[in-house]
Formats: C-alpha cells, structure tokens, sequence
C-alpha cells in the first residue's frame, strides 16, 4: 500500500510514497528471481570474514611468544600463517563483494525497468496533477540515490554486519567476559541509531519532497521563460525559486547537523567499549585466567570492530536516503498497478478518479462508441459534460472547437490514454498489437538511425516496409536524401529533422503499426503554413482505410472529413458534414467564417 500523496507547496497532488512495509516487500519480490546469487555472495564472505578474524589470534601469539623468551624462530609459523590469512581473504572478499555487487545492479536494473514501464502506463490527467518536477525527482535523484546505495553501501554493508557478528563470536571464544565487556557499549550505538534512523527518514523524504517543489519551480519558470518576461513576472517567479530553494538548503543543512549528532554519539561508544574490554583484560591477566596475548586479541578484535561497526552505523545515512527514494519509487509503480475503482461520480470535494477501464472490443455496428463521458482534471475543473460519440468503421471525424473546449482531452480517452471520470469507451480489439494509436503535434524523434525509429512501431518490418510506410507519407524522397538514407542517426546528436518531417516520421509509424483506429491530436499544427498543406495530404494517406478521429488545428482537415462534431466548454453542440454545418449559421459556420477571414486577410498588410 502507499501513503496519501502529499501534497507540495506548489500545490500540485504529488504522487504517492510507498510504506516502509510495501516498500519491503516490493524489494524481496525483486531479489527473489536472483536468490541463489544473494545466498552464495553471502556465503563467500561469511568464509572471507571468517578467515580474517584469524589475524587476532596470531597477533596474540606473537605477544606470547615474545612475552615467555621464546626463540625468534617460533615467529615463523604465526608470521607465515598472517601472509597465508592476508592472500585468502583478500580473494574471498573480492569474490564476495562482486558477486553482492552483481545481484544489486541486477535488482537496480529491474527497478528501473519496472519504474520507466509504470511511469508510462500512468494516467495522464494524473501526472498533470502531479506536476513534471515531482517525477523527474524521482526518475533522476531518487534513482540516483538508490543506485548510488546498491554500489556502495550494500556491499560495504554486507561486509560490515557479518564481520560484527563473527567478531562478537570471536570474543566470546576467547572468554565470554571480553563479549560482557564489549556489549557495554551497545545501549549507546543502539541508542544512537535510533535517534538517527526516527529523525532522518522523515527528513530526508521531506527533502526529496522538497527538490521536487525546486525542480517544478524551475521548470515552469524557465520552460515559461517568453510568457513570464511577456507579464513581467521575472521577480514574482524568482522569489518562488529562492524560497523553494532556501527550503531545499535548510533540510540539507538540518541533515548535516543530524550527522554531526551521530558521529559524536558513535565516539562516545567506542571509548566505553574498548575502556571496558581493556578493563577486563588487566583484571583477568591478572587473575591467570588468560594470557598477554588472548588480552591482546581482544583489544584488537573490539578495535577492529571500529571500522565495522561505524560504516554500518554511517550507512544508515545512506540506507535511510535510499529507502526514502526507494519508497517513492514504489509509490509509482503501486499507483499504476492499483485497479480502477467502478464507475460512478466521484466523492463531493475529492479529485476525479479514473473510473471505467476502455473495452477493446470488436463491434459489427460501430468501430468507436463513446458513451456519456465525463471528465474533470480536479475538484470544480470539469473538462467534458457528458459527451456521446459514435464512429463508424473507416469514418474519418474531425473534432473542433475553441481552445480549451475540450477536443485534446476527447481525443486522448478514445486512444486510451487518459480515463474517463465517468462513462464508457468501446473501441476496436484489432488484430495487430496496436490497436488504437495516437498521434498528436508533440512528437519525440528518438535518438538512433531513421530505421531503427520506425520500427518502433514495428520491431519485425523490412527495409521494404519502412520505405513502403515513407512512400505513404510522402517522406520517402526526402528520407533516401539524408546521408546515410534509413541509416542516418537521427535525434538528440543526430541529424536534425525540421517539426514537419519530425511528424511525418511519426505518421510513418502509424501506418506500420496499421492501428483499427488512429486519433490525431492537431497533428499537423507544428508545420507552419508553408509545409501545411504537404503534412495534410500526408496524414490523410496515413489514414486512408481506417477509422479515425482527428482534433483540426486547420479546418481544410474539417473540410475533408466525412463528418465534423463542435465541441463547446465540453460539450457536442454540432454534429454532422462541413457543407451542413456551414451553411446552418450555427457555432461551427461562425468558427468557419473566422477562419477563413484570417486565410483571406492573412496576406495583406
């Protein structure tokens, strides 16, 4: 289960943060696959830990022999034996501590698949409410932070626990009074960890929640740079960042001083432990119950614990950071694998939920039916009023309206993107693996070759295919132009293709998915108008044959369509062809009318 979502200074509804026992159990779920790997790390350096604790006893038996004259050449073996423990634990550890490092990339790796898969399975209208800074956080910082914990601080502190626990073993063997002397200082690190660990998951969760704020602050200012410079916002927008920013350096500087408290506890615990275990040894050397070099062996075990016990006790602070950003991780994927509730109207004073799930399924009457769908982005922000639609198999419908009446949204729940808050969707099964695809006017050129970004759409098409698909798009001339033709490294470093061949490749990846149903969202609105009217021929051949809805950013797309449905403040007012509704003097004549007034006086000074 998760938490509530906490909701940021922003005021967005961030996402949620998985409980520390959900937070568990999803990270013995993706270690068991790798069991065996974890249980034989574990063993080598059981073996490893075990072969240096033999260094105490022979240092012990060198003070003896020195201690009662002994000839120098008894030193031999006890010298021979420490290089003989040196060579082996160093290879044992090596061993160990690689394999403990193979099964956390292992687990960070499936982590990161099973986040980047959810994330994008989330829905839409959920993620807005969320903001783009809380998931950024998460998909950079918090798994940075974990990672940086599977590489570091988990072999290390493998290591260090098994090397307490044996020495603790070891003390006792010597004589259960130097355990009894040692355990002295327990109440005080167990004390300190426990100050540490109830003070520093909150705070670091609250500074995770924090950079998020800073990093959605950042991004809306800058990514809204034009429009804030336009209204002279530049001071109100930069006092937002300072503060979110001095809140950021306050919880980072309460947890350097939560640090500080730690370390001047975990001294205070050494000093007790090793003054009682010094203690000890004088009153039994004294006593004849053991010799100089058994209390030496002590000394040095409960100082070599030194080094175990503080990386263990220091790790917490990395262990907490982790699991804090391991909990948020989780939260993610909890939130897209939790069912949708039934349908019904949301609870007065609480966001809309998603409600119906879409029914793939194939129909003889009709490819799409939208029926009685509903949809609002939080409390009071309703998006459509009960809208009812219907598709006909291989009709094209153009969607209009003013902006913000609702088509993008429209669009988004018959592709299947984004939930309804009430009402259903019917839409085709299809045969292929994509069934529904939507395209919209922000289209990502992925980094590689021009074929390896087709095929996408269709990991199994030829090199015939994908010229086949260009060809459709009327993009094929232009794509055999590039330097290396479907070869050329496209993308982020790669040849820059322009916004109108940008979705031209987009739409050739439509036509290789070969969907039942296709929703283009203004799809062609990032052209200009110089490379309109060839982006325009070009989805029309990609739709050619299928069923399709399409949100005009140009009404000439209306003009083609069988039919047009007007849309206003989310509601159908006008269904039927553009002859119709143009000549019927109602919203959808009025839009026209305005439009083509721009398009005639565009020209003129």
């Amino acid at each position: 289960m998760t938490t509530p979502s906490p909701t940021a200074d922003t005021g967005a509804e961030l996402l949620p943060i998985a409980t520390p026992a959900r937070t568990r159990a999803a990270l013995r779920t993706l270690i068991r696959p790798d069991r065996g790997l974890a249980l034989t790390g574990i063993g080598i350096l059981v073996a490893a830990t075990a072969v240096g604790l033999l260094v105490q006893p022979l240092l012990g038996r060198i003070v003896d022999i020195v201690a009662d004259g002994r000839p120098a050449g008894d030193l031999t073996l006890p010298v021979v034996l420490l290089v003989a423990v040196a060579v082996v634990q160093g290879l044992t550890t090596t061993l160990g501590l690689t394999r403990i490092a193979r099964l956390g990339e292992t687990v960070l790796a499936r982590l990161r698949e099973r986040f980047v898969e959810r994330a994008l399975n989330l829905p839409a209208d959920r993620l807005e409410r969320a903001g783009a800074g809380d998931l950024t956080a998460r998909v950079t910082g918090d798994v940075a932070r974990v990672a940086e914990a599977v590489r570091s601080a988990l072999p290390e502190m493998a290591r260090s626990v098994l090397a307490i626990l044996l020495t603790l073993g070891a003390l006792a063997l010597l004589d259960v009074r130097f355990l009894l002397a040692a355990l002295l200082a327990v109440p005080v690190q167990l004390l300190t960890a426990r100050w540490y660990v109830r003070r520093a998951l909150t705070l670091y969760a609250d500074q995770r929640v924090a950079n998020g704020a800073q990093q959605q602050q950042l991004l809306e200012t800058i990514g809204g740079a034009v429009t804030v410079r336009g209204h002279r916002l530049e001071e109100q927008h930069t006092e937002r960042s300072a503060g979110r920013s001095r809140k950021a350096v306050d919880l980072t500087m309460r947890s350097v001083n939560l640090v500080l408290g730690f370390y001047g506890r975990l001294h205070i615990a050494e000093y007790i432990g090793l003054a009682a275990v010094l203690i000890a040894g004088f009153w039994l050397v004294r006593d004849g119950a053991v010799s100089i070099g058994t209390a030496t062996a002590a000394a040095l075990y409960f100082h070599s614990l030194f080094g175990p016990v503080n990386a263990a006790l220091v790790l917490l602070d990395d262990a907490q950071s982790a699991a804090a950003g391991l909990a948020r991780l989780v939260g993610v994927t909890d939130l897209a694998e939790q069912p949708e509730p039934a349908a019904g109207k949301p609870e007065a004073g609480k966001a809309a939920p998603a409600s119906v799930p879409r029914q793939r399924i194939a129909s003889p009457e009709a490819a799409v039916t939208v029926h009685a769908v509903s949809h609002a982005y939080g409390p009071g922000r309703p998006v459509l009023h009960e809208v009812s639609l219907t598709l006909e198999p291989g009709e094209h419908v153009a969607l209009v309206g003013t902006s913000g009446a609702g088509k993008s949204t429209l669009a988004r729940i018959v592709a299947g993107v984004q939930q309804p808050t009430s009402g259903t969707v019917t839409a085709p099964a299809g045969t292929g693996e994509h069934p529904v695809v939507l395209v919209t006017q922000e289209v990502h050129v992925f980094t590689g070759t021009l074929a390896e970004d087709l095929r996408l759409a269709r990991p199994d098409a030829t090199d015939a295919d994908l010229r086949t698909a260009l060809a459709t798009v009327h993009a094929l001339d232009w794509a055999e132009a590039l330097p290396d033709g479907l070869a050329t490294v496209v993308g982020e470093g790669g040849h820059r293709l322009d916004p109108a061949r940008a979705q031209q490749l987009a739409l050739a990846r439509l036509v290789l998915a070969d969907p039942a149903l296709a929703v283009l969202d203004e799809a062609t609105a990032e052209a200009g108008s110089a490379g309109a009217r060839v982006l325009e021929r070009s989805a029309e051949a990609a739709l050619d044959g299928r069923t399709a809805l399409v949100v005009a950013h140009r009404l000439t797309q209306a003009v083609a369509a069988d039919r047009v449905v007007v849309l206003e403040a989310g509601r159908v007012v006008e269904s039927g062809p553009h002859d119709e509704l143009r000549d019927a003097d109602g919203p959808y004549a009025a839009l026209w009318r305005a439009w083509s007034g721009s398009r005639t006086a565009a020209p003129h000074p």
